[in-house]
């Protein structure tokens, strides 16, 4: 017996081609938050040694076309369209990088092979970060092997790029693997960047391996409950106190340190010499890392300009809705038929509500007995890039109580950790009105539209529509009661 097959999705591929590493990642789909299958690294250093003989590290270069050739023959399998090479500023900085290109091109006929500008580079980088937070406002950095690209993002704008040379194997290599030296390189780099000093008070976003090899180490060394480094944020001082700690640690204290990948402690030094420095020329406030960079840039490329128009989060529940849920025409109904629960509420606010309203389905086909937990993990785990770290606790945790989990269990505990009493109230109330909902309703609009909802200062009043096939049974009343003792009202129920 044959498979039932599965609807097809359009897939995209790239290679980002860089001095220290070589990656492949493979994209399905064309939705708002980008869909990785496939993500693959090789570590290569081509950029090793640039500094001083001005050309690409050549015990490297047989590798990296082994390892692209590779690479091809997987899109190929994959059934990738379009497939493209990207090239930064290893390749574009040395006097072999055409050449290389050229065999490159030989060897991969029919690949499209780009050598980035800083520029492009720069502003693909900004796309990528700007696909999961749209609003970004401040000075985002990009750090990888040969160059470091800074770009001013004014409320989701690019108003200024520029490309400086300090990726962490050149700046090793310019200041002979000394991090004191290091200092002095990356104070004079960052000077000749005058607008830096425009992210005072705001936000410095963090895109490259070496920064997401520093939140790592700082999740592990204050136990943060989620190993999430996308929208992973810090305020100033405990960058700052980071940034000193690893600069003045020797390789065999950084090899002690919980987190620390083997392939980056000597990278380690001098993205916290740069961060440090970075820190200082912007007087930023806080902060946030980002995995989404250069790759999800391009990527966004392929976007309609209506989807790329669509709020990211409420895209992100609408794709679990669709893949996971039963009705995709009932999670509006739901969102209209919780607002008088919350007669204050935020645009944030009301945002989260509406996505928890898009997923409020996604356990329909997990087993009963963990639906709850299954819900909760797929939700606090899932790779959209639109949910920060407050936003999958609190659409876990209002999913899990939807699906009756009591809220003193302990696979909750993340939620409750990352989680303000007042974000727990609300999740508790918006969690137990889906439970309550989808008993009346059965999961159908035509259902719940028998059904509504209103409260007064002392009470909570569920109304049925007579004749509508619903009715206060007993979970009913149980689980009405339920959500007015979580709004400290009384409950009542009226026919009319």
């Amino acid at each position: 017996m044959q498979p039932t097959a599965l609807p097809e999705q359009s897939r995209a591929a790239v290679v980002d081609l860089g001095s220290n590493s070589v990656r492949l990642v493979v994209f399905e789909g064309r939705g708002r938050n980008p869909a990785i299958i496939f993500n693959e690294k090789a570590v290569l250093r081509l950029g090793r040694g640039l500094h001083q003989t001005g050309r690409l590290n050549e015990e490297g270069l047989d590798q990296a076309l082994m390892v692209l050739y590779r690479y091809h023959a997987l899109v190929r399998a994959m059934h990738a369209d379009p497939f493209e090479i990207l090239a930064t500023a290893a390749v574009r900085d040395a006097s072999n990088g055409p050449d290389f290109m050229q065999q490159v091109r030989r060897a991969l006929p029919g690949v499209e092979v780009r050598i980035l500008t800083g520029e492009q580079e720069a502003r693909l980088s900004a796309a990528g970060l700007l696909c999961g937070i749209p609003q970004a406002d401040g000075i985002l950095s990009d750090i990888g092997g040969g160059s470091m690209e800074v770009v001013h993002l004014r409320a989701g704008l690019v108003e200024a790029a520029q490309t400086l040379p300090l990726g962490v194997l050149r700046l090793a290599d310019r200041a002979q693997g000394d991090p004191i030296r290091a200092r002095a390189i990356a104070e004079a780099a960052l000077e000749q960047v005058p607008w830096l000093a425009q992210g005072v008070g705001r936000d410095l976003y963090l895109v490259g391996g070496a920064w997401r090899a520093l939140a790592r180490i700082h999740m592990e060394q204050t136990g943060y409950p989620l190993a999430i480094v996308h929208h992973y944020t810090v305020d100033r001082e405990e960058a700052r106190d980071l940034a000193g700690v690893i600069g003045g640690a020797n390789r065999r204290q950084l090899e002690r340190l919980p987190g620390i990948s083997r392939r980056r402690v000597d990278d380690m030094p001098f993205a916290a010499v740069v961060l440090r420095r970075l820190l200082r020329a912007t007087g930023a406030k806080r902060v946030v890392f980002s995995a989404n960079g250069l790759r999800e840039g391009w990527f966004m490329r392929l976007v309609s300009a209506d989807a790329q128009a669509a709020p990211p989060l409420l895209a992100a529940g609408q794709e679990m809705a669709v893949r996971y849920g039963r009705s995709p025409t009932l999670p509006p109904d739901l969102a209209n038929w919780t607002a008088p629960l919350f007669d204050t509420e935020t645009q944030e606010a009301l945002r989260l509500r509406e996505a928890a309203c898009w997923m409020s389905d996604i356990g329909s086909h997990d087993h009963p007995e963990y639906r709850a937990e299954q819900a909760f993990f797929r939700v606090l785990r899932q790779p959209a890039v639109a949910l920060d770290h407050h936003a999958r606790a609190f659409l876990a945790l209002t999913l899990a109580l939807r699906y009756d989990a009591e809220p003193d269990m302990a696979f909750l505990d993340t939620a409750r950790m990352l989680l303000d009493i007042g974000s727990l109230r609300r999740a508790e109330v918006l969690g137990t009105a889906l439970r309550l909902a989808y008993t009346l309703s059965g999961g159908t609009p035509e259902l719940l539209a028998g059904t509504s909802i209103a409260r007064d200062p002392t009470r909570l009043t569920l109304t049925l529509k007579q004749g509508s096939g619903v009715f206060a049974g007993e979970s009913v009343t149980r689980r009405l009661d339920r959500l007015a003792q979580a709004l400290g009202l009384e409950a009542a129920t009226k026919v009319v």
